[in-house]
């Protein structure tokens, strides 16, 4: 057939595909294997042997790529013995090579993730990893992060990690609990993000260790104790409890670690001389959902509004409102729950408390305080609250008042040396510091700090600018205060407050300049919030890294401008059992 071939002609061509050539062909080698056709490899385990074909196992799992390419012994033999490997794992891998699929379950995972690791076949490794990941529960956790461990396998051991951190009371309550040695009892308690609600859990859980095998672990528990942070209980959990525990009373290293516990509350000026991490609060690093609750419309009115930021989803979505409209409100967190105390709605100062429990997802109204206050600081430290000065609608204010939660009882405490308002309040190691704000009259760069074991405020080194409407947080044992306003010009300046050092440093300022700024620590970070630039509201938020000294942006509020309280619910997500 002529087809008029020319020079034009022999430059054009066509190339034909036909697309399901691969997955018409393997099901085609699969039917083959089955009638034992073309077979030329046989792999013996123990007493089972399993026929293949070298060219499909080499083309797709990579341990026998490289012993059928590179000159190996066994890319000559006919039967090869198989070592490291149960042969139910490794008659599931071969028909993975030649189907892609592969059913895991609870019987067989681990023996599948051992034969993927030594095949080298990542992809079903890390489903196996997946698997079980999607299996926790805290009574199996430990020990799949134990198996974790043997197979050097980084996700599974980063997730169980995560999961243990995240709920480590009820995991301390396992038989896999009580069954860790020593070297593994230590690596867990000794961890900064554990997230508990106090360190009496950790003590607890030490107790209930050691007296699963006194004979054996008594003489490690003061090395046990050693991990637990003393200093973070409450003086009352001390003397009730931690005193009149035997092994405690009968060991002098045991005594002398209450002991110090006892001087870090009872001799408040030597605590500089006392931290460690016995003194380092728990759960900095563990991620929460940050709540920026009441605050302005973008009309500059109050509002009832709250918002959730999910720092994972790395977005903002609409919470529970409250009942009333509140600006400048202070917010705390306790015991997983959110208080916001007092604000402003529009007309009038308020003393009403309302308290948001995430896992009913209401709000319900607290106990009242006993004084109307706005422009409020708050803050939480041991099983107390503090709310301190504010402005009541006619002046600002130096009292303080303290709310206890489990008894749901107001009492005042000694007053601040500052009548403040708009002031910033945060607690750190023991104490409750109050920064900067103003009497009507005068914009402070003062701070002083409550001791609670004696009742009272003593003046601190100052900061090194005034500010009020500044945002406040402490993160890893010290204090930072960001933004505000000075008298004349609204401020993006950042300074920090070393307690040990006793100093003030500057470092890098915010993006933005805001006055009215909320400052939330979260996973090890600080988050400023909305605020003021002195023409807008803001709606922005950005990051602080303190380890690499920058401030980065971050998704903005969507419902609010500025004038937020906030606060941070640590997450309670666990992975259930699915068995």
């Amino acid at each position: 057939m002529d087809l008029g071939e020319s020079l034009e002609d022999e430059q054009k061509f066509v190339i034909y595909k036909y697309d399901d050539l691969f997955s018409e062909s393997f099901p085609l080698m699969k039917e083959i294997r089955r009638l034992g056709k073309l077979t030329d490899v046989t792999l013996k385990v123990e007493e089972q042997t399993f026929s293949a074909h070298r060219i499909v196992l080499a083309s797709t799992i990579p341990y026998f790529y490289a012993m059928f390419t590179n000159n190996m012994a066994e890319s000559r033999i006919k039967e090869i013995t198989m070592k490291e490997i149960e042969p139910s794992a490794l008659e599931s891998l071969i028909n993975f090579s030649y189907s892609g699929q592969i059913r895991i379950d609870n019987q067989n995972v681990q023996s599948l993730m051992v034969g993927a690791s030594f095949l080298q076949l990542l992809k079903v490794r890390n489903a196996c990893a997946d698997f079980l990941i999607s299996r926790f529960h805290p009574h199996n956790v430990l020990g799949i992060r134990m198996f974790g461990n043997t197979m050097s396998c980084t996700h599974l051991i980063q997730a169980a990690e995560k999961y243990i951190d995240q709920n480590f009371t009820k995991v301390s309550q396992s038989d896999e609990f009580l069954a860790l040695d020593f070297d593994e009892l230590i690596d867990l308690i000794k961890r900064d993000e554990l997230n508990v609600i106090s360190e009496e859990v950790i003590f607890e859980a030490c107790m209930k260790w050691v007296k699963y095998g006194e004979e054996k672990r008594a003489s490690m528990f003061p090395q046990v104790l050693a991990q637990v942070r003393l200093p973070l209980l409450s003086p009352q959990f001390l003397a009730d409890r931690v005193a009149r525990e035997e092994l405690i009373r009968s060991s002098h290293q045991c005594r002398d670690l209450l002991d110090e516990a006892k001087d870090f509350h009872l001799m408040p000026e030597r605590r500089g001389l006392l931290q460690s991490f016995r003194t380092r609060q728990r759960g900095e690093f563990i991620s929460g959902q940050i709540y920026a609750v009441g605050g302005l419309a973008s009309n500059g009115e109050s509002v009832s509004t709250v918002e959730i930021y999910d720092p994972h989803e790395k977005r903002w979505r609409m919470g529970e409102q409250m009942s009333m409209m509140r600006s400048r409100v202070g917010v705390a967190v306790m015991d997983g729950k959110l208080y916001a105390f007092g604000g402003f709605n529009g007309s009038e100062r308020l003393s009403t408390v309302e308290v948001y429990d995430p896992r009913k997802n209401i709000w319900t109204q607290g106990s009242a305080m006993n004084c109307k206050r706005s422009a409020v600081g708050v803050a939480a430290l041991n099983e107390t609250i503090y709310v301190c000065g504010g402005y009541d609608g006619v002046t600002s204010l130096n009292t303080v008042e303290c709310y206890c939660p489990k008894t749901d009882i107001w009492k005042t405490v000694a007053p601040m040396v500052k009548y403040r308002s708009a002031g910033g309040v945060a607690a750190v190691n023991g104490y409750v510091y109050a920064l900067g704000g103003h009497d009507g009259l005068s914009i402070f760069d003062s701070v002083e700090r409550y001791d609670p074991v004696n009742d009272v405020w003593h003046k601190m080194k100052s900061m090194l600018n005034r500010r009020c409407r500044l945002g406040v947080a402490a993160l890893n044992g010290k204090l930072y205060a960001c933004g505000g306003y000075d008298g004349n010009s609204f401020l993006r300046s950042v300074e920090v407050y070393d307690p040990i050092k006793n100093c003030w440093s500057l470092v890098t300022p915010m993006n933005c300049k805001r006055s009215r700024v909320a400052l939330a620590a979260n996973m090890g970070k600080l988050w400023a919030i909305g605020g003021y630039d002195g023409e807008t509201n803001l709606s922005t938020v950005e990051v602080y890294d303190t380890e690499t000294d920058e401030w980065s942006f971050v998704p903005s509020m969507c419902a609010h401008s500025g004038g937020v309280g906030a606060g941070v619910i640590r997450s309670e997500k666990s992975f259930l059992s699915k068995t």
